[in-house]
This record gives structure tokens, sequence and C-alpha cells, in this order.
């Protein structure tokens, strides 16, 4: 499963996660955007697998994204090849499917080597289709979400640690460059590295969205992606979308626009971030805000803007709340909006972000103060100097040490 000439380097956050389900009767399911290390986590893994003990025979490893299984290799062909595979192991078998999606009814192929043999399973996809309805019905109980991101900062200064990368550096870097492996390897130059996240923003366009759904508009399908970047931490809506359109002169139809952003969530360009009301305690249909799954796509588009570095900011925040496991949501408290609530069972985390604080009453602190739970609160920022707790415990934090800990 490894790609020609790419390092290999460990991702422990995931290797901790599929070694808690190894062996347990359920399959793991490894799931986010086009190139954020999925299955360089599957060879990884399998790599411990061999460290544990485990016959190489023992691993059977498909790649549904190669030249060795053709447009038409079916559901039961998919079937047929890992029985014959299975059967030729006396013992247990460690199936590690990468890129099932390509494969039409694999959830079928799946349920049915899962419920006749003994055989460990995990699986990465591209497209959260993954979880539809229709897998629901032939997985329901059997499957377990595997969130993948792509770097978190802690991960990404191990990679430029090989690349040789100025520490000093490394946090303007990653603000800058985003964070897919492929690009966190090596030292690309700015330009270079927007054309390589261009790249993989346009195989998913194509191989996970156009061909998919028969988008026949790429143009206006772009123009769509293009407001999203644009408009990354504000509230707005298909709607608000269409009218922006329209005061353009464009026609486009609502139900299309809708259509687009459930197919760039599907995809794992877009995270949908919803409104939650703190005081009654339920989650809103309305205001949501979306961010991107990495934020080169939004400098792949549109570029590098300085002036825009507090939604970026917003993002990584918001990737980082996500990697930990939290469910993440806009914060409603009265007429006041927390930027993110981040809730994991009986935790809670409330969290501001901003580039730097004002001398006086600034409204991040001042929102988190009308909060009177004792819940952690933070402020993160890049303001060296505003770094500390203030009278009240809330916590101003720099992204460095936010993203560090």
């Amino acid at each position: 499963m490894a790609e020609l000439n790419e390092p290999t380097l460990e991702r422990p956050i995931y290797m901790e996660v599929l070694n808690r389900f190894k062996d347990s009767h359920i399959i793991k399911i490894l799931a986010g955007v086009r190139r954020c290390g999925k299955s360089k986590i599957l060879e990884l893994y399998s790599r411990e697998l061999l460290k544990m003990g485990i016959a190489p025979e023992q691993i059977i490893e498909r790649k549904y994204t190669s030249m060795q299984f053709p447009e038409n290799f079916s559901a039961r062909d998919m079937y047929s090849d890992l029985q014959s595979a299975i059967m030729t192991n006396e013992k247990k078998s460690y199936l590690f499917l990468d890129e099932v999606q390509e494969i039409d009814g694999w959830e079928k192929a799946l349920n049915s080597i899962f419920e006749e043999y003994d055989a460990d399973i995990y699986v990465t996809g591209s497209n959260s289709k993954l979880l539809s309805s229709e897998i629901s019905t032939y997985l329901s109980g059997r499957f377990v979400l595997i969130p993948v991101f792509t770097l978190s900062f802690a991960e990404y200064k191990r990679f430029q640690e090989f690349a040789s990368a100025r520490e000093e550096n490394l946090l303007e870097k990653y603000i800058r460059m985003g964070a897919f492996p492929l690009v966190s390897l090596s030292n690309y130059s700015q330009e270079d590295a927007y054309q390589i996240v261009d790249g993989i923003y346009a195989t998913v366009v194509t191989k996970d969205i156009s061909r998919r759904h028969n988008i026949t508009n790429i143009d206006m399908f772009n123009r769509v992606v293009r407001f999203v970047c644009e408009n990354l931490g504000k509230n707005f809506s298909a709607k608000t979308i269409f009218d922006f359109f329209k005061s353009q002169y464009r026609s486009i139809a609502i139900e299309t626009i809708y259509n687009y952003l459930a197919w760039l969530e599907e995809a794992f360009i877009i995270y949908r971030c919803q409104r939650y009301d703190l005081q009654g305690k339920e989650v809103l249909k309305t205001q949501e805000k979306f961010y991107l799954s990495d934020i080169s796509f939004k400098y792949s588009q549109l570029g590098f803007n300085q002036k825009a570095i507090a939604s970026v900011l917003e993002n990584i925040v918001y990737l980082e709340l996500r990697r930990r496991g939290y469910e993440v949501y806009i914060g409603k408290w009265g007429d006041k909006e927390i930027d993110f609530v981040a809730m994991k069972r009986n935790e809670r985390v409330y969290v501001q972000v901003c580039r730097s604080l004002p001398d006086e009453d600034p409204r991040e602190i001042e929102n988190l103060r009308a909060i009177k739970d004792s819940y952690p609160k933070y402020v993160v920022t890049l303001d060296e100097l505003a770094t500390g707790t203030d009278e009240s415990g809330i916590k101003i934090v720099h992204l460095r040490e936010f993203l560090s800990k």
C-alpha cells in the first residue's frame, strides 16, 4: 500500500484508536478527504500487526483505486476475491481495504464477509456516503467511524523535522501552507504547495463529485466553492449564495446550491458547523457556518490573504477540536455568540478565536464572561503579549500553545 518514494512517519493518535478496536467484532471505517493520510495509516497499522506477531499471510490488503481492479469490478467480484484470500488462511484474517467507495455495493460484500468469516476488517473511504442509509441498513451496529483529518500541528512538526524545516517558522508555515501530509513532508515553495493542493481539489471535484453526481456546469460549482472559501467563519445559507449570484446576474437554482453544499460535505471538502443554544440546550437549524477540511483549499482557490487571517485561525481551531474528538458547535447565549462550543460526553470547552485582543473590553472575553458555568473557557490568539488568565478564570492562550496541548 505504500506509495513510491513516500517516506513513512508515525501518526500515533490513529494507531492508538485502531489498537483499541483491534480484534473487536466491528468494521473500522477511516473516513476523510483525499490525501489526508488514510492509506498510509492502514499501512502503518499493518506494520504494527506484524510487530505484534501477526503473520504476513494473515494480512490481506486491497487498494480499490489500483489498476489491478477494472472499472466493472463488482461487489460480487469483491466478495469472491476476499473469500478466496481468507480461505487460504488457517488463522484469523486482517482485511485492509482502501477506498472502498470505488466498488458499487461494497457494503453488501463486506456484510457477507463479516457474517461468514473470522476477519478483522479495516476500511478507508473519501466519501461520507460510506455512512448513508443504505450502508446503515447492511452494516447497522457493525461499524465504528474513525474520522481522519490532515495533520495536527504536533504531527506537522514531526513531518517538517523530516524535511529539515526551521523550528521558529513552523507555525507560520502551518498557517500559510496547510497540513496535507504530501505538502508537509517537503520544503515546497508557497506557490508549489498551493499547486499541489489544487491538484487534490481537482481530483475530488472530478472523481468524488462531478462524475458521481453528473455535474455539467463545473464553472458554477467552482464559484460556489469560492464563495464558501471567501466566507469562512460567517453565517450564510444556500439562500445567501443564491442572492449573491442573483446580484451578479448569474442564474442558479437554490436546490442546486443545496446539492453542491451537500456534495462538498460528502467529499470532506467542507464541514458544516451548526449553532447550539446554550440556554435552550438545543441545536438550531439556522445560521450555521462552514469550515474547510484543510485551510490550503482556500489558498489554492483564492491565494493567501493576510487580511483574512482571522477566519483562517478559526478554521484551524475548529479542525483541532474535531481531531480531539469533540462535537463542535457555534454557541448562542442570548444575543451573544461564542465561536465554538466543543462537547464530548461530560466534557465541554468554550473557545473564542481572534488575531489580537484590543486593549479595552474585548468582545471575545465579555461573551465568555456571560456564561456562568464552570467549564473551561479559552481565548485563542496570535497576540504574544496578551496571554495569561483573567480574573474570571478565562485562559488567553497563543495559538501555538493551544495546538500543542
